[in-house]
């Protein structure tokens, strides 16, 4: 009797566990990931830095963990899941403990140094895609590719308890504790961790694998959609903090912790987008997020009052991302091959963090120009989601031309 394969319904002994471990591994890399950001506002006051220098701060490891998805995506199809977390979050570690060191010192130049290198941290996506993709049936990836999707919640573990570590342990012992958590992760991934009974290592040189993912239409296509819904949720996790206390005057740990809430309205979403997909197809969900998501950002343009008018617009907006992203990943899953689905979650990750690279820059740019606050930028954001939502709607194909390329 063979195994059950990628199209069958059997199920796979350990699927469950693989997916937890994923997940996991995935939510404590992305707190590592965004360690920065929730004391963006300890960092401006210890080294007097600026606007612009606190948003290059906090959008640096999300460059870095957006292109370096690129060749760890290629690299997971080729070694798997289960060699590559514990790798990934073995290596973060000690850059955490760097991060304490210079943090302690106050240099702003090392600490944009260490930060592209945190950047590590962001990559793991781009391993858990494929991974996960592997051990379920056509018909569920939309489910397991959002359940493992919901490890983005590490950037919602960090907004809140990273600012309430440093104060309840020190600032050092906070990263000591997160450095602690990532080799017991790795650990836990090594000894724990399998890849699924259908692994076949692609063992294809990455540059051309990537030259012949980039050739597929729908790299792109998704690509496009990605660089606004995950863009807009990694500008808003990492920026936000910053945003509700020029905006709204919180102190360090209550910006913290509404940053948490819109991490988890995101992360709750993900899932629910990716079993909609299975569903009702991820063009409907790419539609109905991408719509909510521009007149979500009109909204907050217009600064509602706190705490819920205000709140209230915040997390619906995060939801609506995470539907969006939920949804983008499904459709890599229903329209990619899956010895390619490593390098083409990859490319489209990368495109979806740059997306989240900028958006903190012109941000801290255009404050206070032609529109109050953060007018200028939250007006761009509902321009580009409805843009997307056309797109969605008309510019990608019906069928899955994708696979056989």
């Amino acid at each position: 009797m063979s195994r059950p394969g990628p199209d069958d319904n059997g199920d796979f002994v350990g699927r469950g566990r693989n997916l937890v471990l994923a997940t996991v591994a995935f939510a404590v890399a992305f707190w590592a990931w965004n360690v920065i950001g929730p004391l963006a506002v300890r960092y401006a006051e210890q080294m007097h830095l600026n606007s612009n220098q606190i948003a290059l701060l906090v959008a640096t490891p999300v460059l870095v963990g957006s292109i370096g998805r690129i060749p760890v995506g290629a690299l997971a199809d080729r070694f798997g899941g289960r060699l590559m977390f514990p790798i990934v979050t073995a290596s973060i570690a000690p850059l955490v403990l760097l991060l304490a060191v210079v943090g302690n010192a106050g240099s702003y130049p090392m600490m944009l140094a260490v930060g592209f290198l945190l950047g590590l941290g962001g990559t793991s996506f781009a391993i858990g895609i494929p991974f996960v993709n592997q051990w379920y049936p056509p018909s569920r990836r939309g489910f397991a590719t959002g359940v493992f999707g919901a490890g983005m919640g590490g950037t919602a573990l960090s907004s809140f308890f990273t600012p309430r570590f440093v104060t309840w342990f020190g600032y050092t012992a906070t990263h000591v504790i997160l450095a602690v958590a990532l080799v017991s992760t790795a650990a836990l991934c090594w000894f724990g961790m399998r890849n699924a009974p259908t692994y076949a290592p692609n063992t294809d040189p990455v540059w051309p694998k990537l030259l012949a993912a980039l050739k597929l239409p729908i790299t792109w296509q998704l690509s496009l959609l990605n660089v606004v819904v995950f863009g807009g949720f990694v500008a808003f996790s990492t920026y936000l903090p910053t945003y509700l206390k020029d905006i709204y005057s919180f102190d360090l740990a209550g910006a913290g912790a509404r940053t948490a809430g819109f991490a988890i309205a995101a992360v709750i979403a993900r899932p629910i987008g990716g079993m909609l997909s299975d569903r009702f197809g991820p063009r409907a969900v790419l539609i109905a997020s991408l719509l909510g998501t521009a007149v979500l950002a009109a909204v907050v343009a217009l600064r509602p009052p706190p705490e819920w008018p205000a709140g209230v617009a915040f997390l619906a907006l995060a939801f609506s991302l995470g539907l969006g992203i939920g949804g983008v990943f499904a459709w890599i899953a229903a329209q990619v091959r899956p010895e390619r689905v490593g390098s083409v979650a990859g490319l489209v990750g990368a495109a979806g963090g740059l997306g989240g690279y900028f958006p903190p820059l012109v941000m801290s740019a255009t404050y206070g120009v032609l529109l109050p606050g953060y007018g200028v930028s939250l007006v761009l954001l509902t321009v580009a989601a409805l843009g997307a939502m056309v797109f969605a709607r008309f510019g990608i194909e019906h069928g899955s031309k994708n696979n056989h390329h």
